[in-house]
């Protein structure tokens, strides 16, 4: 039986991959992509979301649907000294391919309406849409059956700041308004130490994938390739995959080897700390409204990927370059 979610993603790099795993996975029914201000310029987050949907030659499988443009009381930060376009330089003719004119937003709201307790969300950029729906319709996080999110570390480092994890630093009044806002089930896929220790490809693997030679394989090594050169100068051994993991661990729970209850607190007054995720795990006194995940099969999570890109696509419209 398949999975009902909605993707939320500001669409770079590894954000393309857990689109072909909403798109590609036969667990998935990836009901709505939603775009969030993130990573990358806006136009260009949804330009990679339509590079990836073409890439799957699913481009009118799954609706795109625009949110919000900036966090809910901040200027914009963008990770493009990391990701660049976020497309490895890819391009295609996009002639034609229009969003939908209903908000994110709106369309959350609206999909967990019509089943409630039966769709849940992958949100794997800034929690925007995801706290304005939750300020929207307060009975909207009784709909959700699960949030997962990737976003935060646990109380460890983080990948803009000494403290802060990107997603999170990026609109943490959102984030802290996600955490109180009562989810039934949220699930917290963190940067450190869980992505650095079990979601990073090194050249070698990434190499590997290349190798399938199926235009999706050379489409997510070329994705990565605009990442690595970066995440090594900044001792990580390879291209970080923490999107991808986010939602295949909706799909397959059974990859994580570790996980525990923790109240989960974002920083929004101090600028030091800004975005800092502090994850009290039980010992404080406070009611736990997560789950963290702690551990994960990294080599299974690896194989998952390897066959997902192995299956053969006919992308309709060309890339530029050739993949």
């Amino acid at each position: 039986m398949s999975t009902p979610f909605i993707l939320d993603t500001d669409t770079a790099q590894d954000d393309c991959v857990a689109i072909l795993v909403g798109l590609l996975d036969p667990a998935a029914d990836l009901r709505a992509i939603t775009m969030v201000a993130g990573n990358v310029g806006f136009a260009q987050q949804v330009r990679n979301a339509w590079m990836t949907l073409n890439v799957a030659d699913r481009l009118d499988a799954v609706p795109i649907f625009l949110g919000a443009q900036r966090p809910l009381m901040r200027e914009w930060v963008s990770a493009e000294n990391v990701h660049g376009d976020g497309s490895g330089g890819l391009s295609i003719d996009d002639s034609g391919l229009e969003a939908q004119a209903e908000n994110a937003v709106d369309a959350m709201l609206r999909i967990t309406a019509e089943q409630p307790g039966e769709v849940s969300i992958v949100a794997i950029g800034p929690l925007t849409n995801v706290a304005l729906a939750a300020i929207r319709d307060p009975e909207f996080p009784k709909r959700v059956k699960s949030l997962y999110i990737m976003g935060g570390s646990n109380n460890g480092r983080g990948n803009i700041t000494a403290a802060a994890e990107f997603n999170f630093y990026v609109d943490p009044e959102a984030a802290r308004t996600v955490f109180e806002a009562g989810f039934a089930d949220v699930v917290v896929v963190p940067w450190a130490p869980l992505t650095l220790r079990d979601a990073v490809f090194t050249k070698d693997r990434i190499a590997q994938l290349a190798g399938i030679g199926t235009p999706l394989a050379r489409f997510v090594e070329r994705v990565c390739r605009g990442t690595l050169a970066f995440d090594e100068s900044v001792g990580i051994p390879g291209s970080t995959h923490p999107d991808s993991l986010t939602a295949a661990l909706l799909l397959h729970p059974e990859l994580i080897t570790a996980e525990a209850p923790y109240a989960v607190d974002i920083e929004t007054s101090s600028e030091l700390t800004r975005g800092y995720s502090a994850m009290s795990w039980g010992v404080h006194g406070l009611e736990p409204n997560a789950r963290v995940i702690e551990a994960v099969d990294g080599d299974a999570f690896f194989r998952y990927i390897c066959d997902l890109v192995s299956q053969l696509t006919q992308p309709p419209r060309p890339f530029t370059p050739a993949l």
